[in-house]
């Protein structure tokens, strides 16, 4: 390691250290790494980048948005260096803590997350406090991507062909793979040596992690016990179970912001605008064209037009938020709200889709080798992560291997999994009750209750999570006040067939503790009733139903709400080319266009999205400056 990045990394622990209040350092040591960092931020390729004081009135392309698919859309955009674009995000940018793996939950109800939580409802999430989910996104420049746990799953490629079943042309399989594989520099040599689904020299890192416990192997091992093989799960076949791989580079988080925004920071025809909210779209009520949007920026209402397009890139809660705050949404909810309606488009804020997960199943082990906070996050392991870039700080919260599997309720003959199982080598007591709590919402008496006397004991968990479910959430404006949070309803479990699926992925999650290759670590279910199921035996289907709706996680996908489908579904929002129905220049580019969530962690999925959605976009105005170019020859001639 060069003495640049080893003074850089050296700042970013001492940052660690005293951003969750471990250990004691003099102030020379502090002084020295902030002279050093400072010096060593100006010298980084790859320093935050430039912030636009002045800004223009008017750019080619307006992003609104600057998470995994606005961040893409900037790069992919002002390749063409006639095109000008601007990028809104209304957070700030990242900070040294948001690189470190390991502490991505430590970010939940930070300055970089909105905070939202979902209306109280009965279905789910019973151990929360209110009944009410915390639905972590980012407010920051790479969006969720600065906050999530960095996982690299593509889905199923039957997801894909579903869409375009539906009536979404050039959305199968073979037509979004070559999309994947653009934006990945695979850094694993035998994946990357696949070139059928991998690919080297994209803008997008992605990695096995550095760190792995004895229980890493394990986990695969448990899996063939199982029955399952252990395969590559973003490549010919998805069933079965691998290590996870991630969205880092160099022991540090590879954030949308990091691998595809940072790059352009000195394109002339780019600019940034954070801490900028937008709003509203402005649109012509006459023609029906967007043309503006509205953003507050230091307090004071501003106004920037688009002379091509303006793109909503804000995410699958604040892009159809924007869409109805515009105009364009259902109409008697805007009339009730009093907001003219532009275009009445019922479908603004529906189909609502998340991949949930049971949390709490935990299964205790003799042998010191989890990941424990306050073992593993201490000064040894960060002066490890400062020369050496790898060590316990790079895990990312313990996740290590994934598992697809299919319960009873699945086609046994198709490779189609509907669970996915998230192995870690931690779980919900590994830090004592502070920060996994608190992230996930749990009220202070279901914790006491549950899982007080394994307070930092080693363990390891396992999280089923369902594929595809088949309940459907909304969300409506509080008001027509844009900076009000809008209304959150998940109806999660609301179908009785996302109950059977989990309840079964929870047989199976006890079935995989029971394996030689875990009971060698001295493994045992954690069965301490739940307080809320507790009049029910254990083991049993009806005890299982109840535990689903009690520690009910969300795995923080939320999808689908402003749904992609041709013209003949009264509730598409985007046609195929994720153009607004009924506008002109507008288009929705981010997970809110997904016809259906697919079957695993969507980050990547959505920055296939923005690499497929950046090329129809310059397909559109390069076809139209040609068409331009040629009448003018004519006209001429």
């Amino acid at each position: 390691m060069g003495v640049v990045t080893a003074v850089g990394a050296a700042m970013k622990t001492a940052t660690v250290l005293f951003g969750i209040g471990i250990g004691k350092i003099t102030i020379i040591p502090v002084l020295i790494a902030v002279l050093a960092y400072f010096n060593y931020d100006l010298m980084d390729p790859e320093n935050h980048p430039r912030v636009t004081k002045q800004l223009k009135k008017q750019y080619d392309f307006i992003v609104v948005g600057g998470g995994s698919a606005g961040s893409v859309l900037a790069n992919r955009l002002t390749e063409n260096p006639e095109w000008t674009v601007l990028l809104l995000e209304a957070g700030g940018h990242e900070t040294e803590i948001t690189d470190v793996p390991i502490l991505s939950l430590y970010l939940h109800k930070s300055k970089v997350d909105w905070k939202y939580r979902t209306q109280p409802q009965d279905t789910a999430c019973q151990a929360m406090i209110d009944r009410r989910c915390c639905w972590t996104r980012g407010k920051v420049l790479g969006g969720s991507s600065v906050l999530n746990t960095m996982l690299y799953v593509r889905g199923n490629r039957r997801d894909f062909d579903q869409w375009e079943s539906f009536g979404n042309p050039g959305w199968s399989y073979k037509d979004v793979l070559p999309y994947f594989k653009k934006s990945q520099d695979q850094r694993n040599p035998y994946l990357a040596r696949n070139t059928k689904y991998h690919a080297t020299g994209g803008y997008l890192t992605v990695q096995d992690s550095p760190y792995l416990t004895p229980l890493g192997v394990a986990f695969l091992q448990a899996g063939e016990e199982m029955g399952y093989d252990i395969c590559d799960v973003n490549g010919e076949q998805q069933t079965g179970f691998a290590f996870f791989q991630f969205t880092m580079r160099r022991g540090t988080r590879c954030s949308a912001a990091k691998a595809f925004v940072r790059p352009i920071q000195l394109r002339k025809n780019f600019h940034l605008s954070l801490w900028s909210h937008v709003t509203r779209v402005l649109i012509h009520p006459k023609n029906k064209r967007a043309y503006g949007v509205e953003f507050i920026r230091d307090g004071q209402m501003e106004v920037v037009f688009a002379k091509k397009e303006i793109i909503l890139s804000a995410g699958a809660i604040n892009s159809p938020q924007l869409l109805m705050l515009s105009g364009i949404g259902p109409r008697a909810h805007l009339e009730q709200l009093g907001i003219p309606v532009i275009e009445d488009s019922p479908g603004v804020g529906q189909n609502l889709q998340d991949h949930i997960a049971i949390g709490g199943l935990v299964f205790p082990i003799d042998y010191q080798i989890s990941i424990v906070m306050n073992r593993m996050v201490n000064i040894n392991s960060a002066l490890r992560y400062a020369v050496t870039e790898d060590g316990p700080l790079t895990s990312n919260v313990g996740l290590e291997a994934v598992g697809f599997i299919s319960t009873k309720y699945a086609n046994q003959s198709d490779d189609w999994p509907d669970i996915e199982f998230m192995l870690t080598s931690s779980s919900t007591n590994s830090d004592g009750g502070s920060y996994v709590k608190n992230a996930h919402g749990l009220t202070n008496e279901f914790y006491n209750e549950v899982f007080s006397k394994i307070n930092n004991q080693d363990v390891f968990g396992v999280f089923p999570m369902i594929l595809r479910p088949k309940s459907r959430g909304y969300l409506r404006l509080k008001s027509k006040n844009p900076l009000d949070y809008p209304l959150l309803y998940h109806n999660y479990l609301t179908h009785p067939e996302d109950v059977a699926v989990l309840r079964e992925g929870v047989k199976a999650a006890i079935a995989f503790g029971e394996t030689s290759s875990m009971r060698r670590f001295g493994a045992r279910f954690h069965n301490k009733p739940l307080p809320n199921c507790k009049h029910l035996p254990l083991y049993t289907d009806e005890y299982w139903n109840c535990l689903v709706r009690q520690y009910t996680m969300t795995i923080y996908h939320m999808s689908c709400t402003a749904k992609m489908g041709p013209s003949s579904d009264p509730m598409a929002v985007v046609n195929p080319e994720l153009r607004v129905y009924g506008v002109d220049g507008l288009r929705v580019i981010d997970a809110s266009i997904m016809p259906t969530i697919t079957s695993g962690n969507i980050n990547a999925p959505v920055i296939m999205i923005a690499e497929k959605g950046a090329d129809m976009i310059k397909a559109r105005w390069i076809q139209s400056s040609r068409f331009k170019r040629n009448n003018v020859t004519v006209a001429i001639s």
